[in-house]
């Protein structure tokens, strides 16, 4: 074989590989249920045999998405999770992301990553707030919507007045792909579109196994549960009626979105939902580069740092950063070049993440996520590349809206006070502002929300052995700039001026009213709402 022929034949298999990896996020609204349906999908996945445990490789291991000491204490998701699958064939990489707002910037990360998403909504409730500003993003970057309808058990809105709620709210086409029989808090099953069937469910002991399920034809749901499949058929013809069909033009380009009932507690629809995400969430496409170049997934070696996580073994005071493989074949070992650096980067501890658990990994494709240990030198937004370079657009996230200034109550851990900070900056749990960009006895802590300095708090204290006392601020929002505008920023006293970790200088206003003035006083100056990693 020559070497253009041996260089083809691995373009095919990259191709092949590629073409059976889907990798999803799941967002949501706090309270939604999020974690128990990422828990459900990994049941009917196959990847556990109970929901909440997994079997990984030999060892019968507990891992849940939500793996951090202040998650489980909290019981909510602060961080996102990595969870990677083979279900049918097909490798699934199932990237859990935080519910809370004050989170919403490791959801971004992660929707970097991603190439569909499930949107969560709770059957009472609706596209909640928080849920509005990830679909929102998840829009702006053409990723494809599924959505699930969570908690039917319960007593929420009708379907159809749900259809109408989405489209009203997010400007988007709802086509219902299943269809619930019974009222919501008496929920039978569901009617599946595509065939015309009745999937009937059958509640288990805490929901920590499969659903016996009853597949029955429309005689035999007519027959079995009277009224209730009258109604859900009659509706079934109002949709039928309305041209309530997907086409797959209008999913892929953010325009429609098939909508899934279900209880993933009880695990009434989520085996539907899998099959749909088997269906229909893409394959890995080619990626545009920062020059507006696509990369086709079959070009050498290429990928995108999304995230990155220390201390996630903490006997071991590791440093994971995760990578979104782009184009081309990954093997451990291989040795590859960081855009931003310019150099050399050896992947030689790498490992397939599931949770907090990991496994030495060899070999990769475009879509899988892969985290490389002790990365010491990447950071988030990073390209790295093999023979054809490339950069992939920065990593947008969100203006912090609240500001604290940090104090060290130790004398005895300065090292420590300040390799926390960097470390809690560099992973994105917070950013890190000062004054003077080498030094500042006081920096400043600014996030989306309060919870983000709760975390920075507690890691601080567990796994740097640092303990520090936050003070409030009077700054209320912020905006990125650049080195002439913060010139006339200083000059003008309306806003301080404060230098990102990253090189990034933010004025810090401290109410709306002092940025418009600022703003009509100055139209010239650069103040933008969106920062990049």
């Amino acid at each position: 074989m020559t070497a253009t022929s041996a260089v083809m034949a691995g373009g095919g298999v990259v191709a092949t590989q590629a073409a059976r990896r889907r990798t999803f996020a799941i967002i949501s609204h706090p309270d939604a249920g999020k974690t128990t349906l990422t828990e459900k999908l990994l049941l009917y996945g196959g990847a556990v045999a109970e929901a909440g445990a997994v079997h990984a490789r030999r060892n019968r291991r507990a891992a849940r998405s939500d793996w951090m000491d202040i998650e489980r204490r909290r019981g909510i998701s602060v961080t996102s999770t990595v969870l990677r699958f083979e279900h049918a064939g097909t490798v699934f990489n199932l990237l859990d992301t935080p519910g809370h707002r004050d989170f919403s910037e490791d959801t971004l990360r992660v929707l970097a990553a991603a190439d569909c998403a499930v949107m969560l909504l709770d059957a009472a409730k609706g596209v909640e707030p928080q849920t509005l500003r990830l679909f929102e993003v998840a829009r702006a970057r053409g990723i494809p919507l599924i959505t699930f309808v969570n908690k039917y058990d319960r007593p929420g809105l009708e379907p159809l007045a749900m259809l109408d709620h989405i489209e009203r709210v997010l400007a988007l086409t709802p086509v219902a792909a299943t269809w619930p029989v019974g009222i919501p808090g008496d929920f039978r099953g569901v009617a599946d579109r595509s065939t015309g069937t009745f999937h009937r469910f059958t509640r288990t002991a805490g929901g920590s196994t499969r659903a016996p399920e009853e597949l029955l034809s429309a005689e035999q749901a007519s027959e079995s549960e009277g009224d209730a499949w009258t109604v859900a058929a009659e509706e079934l013809e109002l949709l039928d009626a309305a041209g309530g069909t997907l086409h797959a033009e209008d999913f892929t380009a953010g325009r429609s979105t098939p909508v899934f009932f279900g209880s993933a507690v009880s695990n009434f629809g989520v085996g539907l939902l899998l099959d749909a995400l088997l269906r229909l969430a893409p394959p890995p496409q080619p990626r545009f580069s920062a020059g507006g170049v696509l990369r086709p997934v079959d070009a050498p070696f290429s990928a995108l740092v999304f995230k990155v996580q220390a201390n996630m073994d903490p006997r071991h005071r590791d440093r994971v950063a995760f990578l979104r493989l782009c184009s081309g074949r990954f093997e451990r070992g291989m040795r590859a070049v960081n855009a931003r650096t310019g150099r050399p980067f050896a992947l030689a501890h790498a490992h397939e993440v599931f949770g907090d658990d990991r496994v030495v990994l060899d070999e990769a494709f475009p879509g899988d996520v892969v985290g490389v240990v002790n990365a010491t030198d990447l950071r988030v937004g990073d390209t790295l590349y093999v023979d054809e370079a490339v950069v992939f657009p920065p990593i947008p996230t969100l203006a912090p809206e609240h500001f604290v200034r940090v104090r060290n109550l130790d004398a005895t851990r300065h090292k420590q006070f300040h390799r926390g900070l960097t470390q809690l900056a560099e992973e994105g749990v917070v950013h890190l502002l000062r004054r003077d960009r080498d030094a500042d006895p006081a920096p400043v802590l600014a996030g989306v929300g309060p919870l983000q300095f709760e975390v920075a708090v507690d890691r601080l204290r567990n796994e740097f052995g640092v303990t520090v006392a936050l003070d409030a601020t009077n700054w209320t929002l912020a905006r990125r700039t650049d080195a002439p505008g913060a010139g006339v920023l200083r000059a003008s006293r309306h806003a301080d001026v404060l230098h990102g970790s990253d090189g990034t200088d933010l004025a810090l206003f401290t109410s709306e009213f002092m940025l418009d003035r600022f703003v009509r006083a100055h139209p010239e100056v650069m103040l933008d709402r969106m920062l990049t990693r």
